[in-house]
């Protein structure tokens, strides 16, 4: 017995170049749209962090440029309380030398009265100088023996003390001989009077008790 196909050959072939889901040449056109999508993804990734990133570094900038700018203002504020603290130095040596002069106006008198009041005869003073360290007197004699008469008569003040002679010089001038001296001594200080405690009130003493009957 004899068959015929009546299908026509190019149905089989037909068939044959549909392709099943699931196969490879579909799963390698998908592909590239996925590792597309992770590109863009990290792109924008690394943007977001870059922005972030500028970001912080602007805010620290800022911050930075104002610390800059306190800093330069405090550096103004304390050389100005410098200059200040260096005024009131000034001023307060200044108050210093003047109350030491005050105290000193009416000691300077009473010590040129005494060094001139117990010079002895032939005897001549040149330079006095009172300071800090004590009298530095500069004079003249004819000879030494009216050098230490002098330095026995300031001892015996009052207000001299600690006389010591620093130097004795022969002196020639138009055949004229004579000494040149120095001497260093101390101005006595007197304490300051301490005051007077104030007086105890008497105490009454205890009326007797009589006797009672």
């Amino acid at each position: 017995m004899i068959r015929i196909n009546l299908l026509k050959p190019e149905t089989k072939d037909i068939r044959e170049q549909v392709v099943a889901p699931g196969t490879p040449e579909l799963t390698e056109r998908k592909a590239p749209n996925l590792g597309n999508l992770v590109f863009l993804l990290l792109v924008i990734g690394l943007g977001a962090f870059y922005f972030l990133q500028q970001k912080a570094f602007d805010k620290e900038n800022s911050l930075l440029a104002a610390a800059r700018q306190e800093k330069a203002k405090l550096a103004t504020v304390e050389a100005r309380l410098e200059e200040q603290k260096r005024i009131r130095e000034s001023l307060d040596r200044k108050i210093t030398l003047i109350e030491s002069l005050n105290a000193q106006r009416d000691l300077t008198p009473r010590l040129m009265d005494e060094f001139s009041r117990r010079l002895p005869e032939w005897v001549w003073l040149t330079e006095v100088v009172y300071d800090v360290k004590g009298i530095q007197i500069k004079g003249k004699a004819l000879s030494n023996n009216l050098i230490a008469d002098y330095i026995a008569s300031l001892e015996s003040s009052p207000q001299i003390m600690n006389v010591n002679l620093v130097s004795s010089t022969q002196r020639t001038a138009q055949r004229d001989e004579f000494l040149e001296f120095s001497l260093r001594a101390q101005v006595e200080r007197k304490p300051e009077p301490v005051p007077a405690a104030p007086p105890e009130p008497a105490t009454k003493p205890a009326a007797k008790q009589g006797r009672t009957k």
